[in-house]
């Protein structure tokens, strides 16, 4: 069984962003970039199943600039076999980044896609559901258990209140979330073995897709900064507070 997995370059999760001067995106100067956090989570899920002998073979995916190698070969040297960048400097959406994962696993014919659940960086949720729908298959979106079974695959998903279990037919989408697994450090011989995998470099239009923009950023703002705190001495003095100042009650 092959297993097609998509990372994207993202701000490190421990940085703190900086919008610039001119609020039309964020600062990326000398920024440390990394895999999203939730594409790293499907990362390790794919070498958890290769290591249980389900999967034979993992092939990752990036779309974005040609520093985004970096992230490939960081999966790579997790434990993925071999690596495809697709090379481009728009700022592409997830509907573009659908088409070109479908076009992928056209040739790849993968059984499993296993995608985060959504980047941090946009925080758009799509591109998983718009493969799926491209490619006419099952999703199990937010999944937090994965579990092959011969030709089907079971996704535990969370949903508000509880859990919900999907029975899906491979081949078929997995979103992963947070509790879905934790992921490794990558060992130091296996970042050395990494640099000597294949990683094939393509492009939007080797797959037919056109990556021009099609939703324009008007302007990006910092969250307004919160007010600080205030102590009171006494339930009366609170609930007067809450009444009269924040009417909230």
């Amino acid at each position: 069984m092959k297993a097609l997995v998509a990372v994207k370059r993202v701000v490190d999760y421990n940085v703190k962003v900086r919008v610039k001067a001119d609020k039309t995106g964020v600062d990326l100067t000398n920024v440390k970039m990394s895999i999203n956090p939730f594409c790293e989570i499907a990362v390790e899920e794919a070498v958890r199943l290769k290591e249980k002998g389900v999967v034979t073979e993992i092939v990752v995916v990036s779309v974005g600039p040609t520093a985004a190698q970096e992230q490939i070969r960081s999966a790579m040297a997790l434990g993925a076999d071999r690596g495809i960048l697709v090379q481009t400097d728009d700022a592409v959406g997830p509907l573009a980044v659908a088409k070109i994962l479908k076009a992928i696993a056209d040739q790849e014919q993968p059984q499993i896609i296993l995608l985060g659940k959504q980047a941090i960086d946009d925080d758009n949720n799509q591109a998983g559901q718009m493969l799926a729908a491209l490619m006419g298959v099952g999703q199990g979106t937010f999944a937090s258990k994965v579990t092959v079974e011969g030709t089907s695959l079971k996704v535990e998903r969370e949903v508000d209140g509880g859990a919900q279990v999907v029975d899906l037919t491979l081949p078929a989408i997995v979103t992963t979330d947070l509790r879905l697994n934790e992921p490794r450090y990558a060992a130091l011989p296996n970042i050395m073995k990494a640099r000597k995998k294949p990683l094939e470099t393509k492009t939007p239009a080797d797959y037919g897709v056109n990556t021009a923009p099609t939703v324009k950023t008007l302007k990006v703002e910092p969250p307004a900064e919160r007010k600080a705190g205030i102590k009171v001495k006494s339930v009366d003095e609170l609930i007067e507070k809450l009444k009269n100042e924040a009417k909230v009650i």
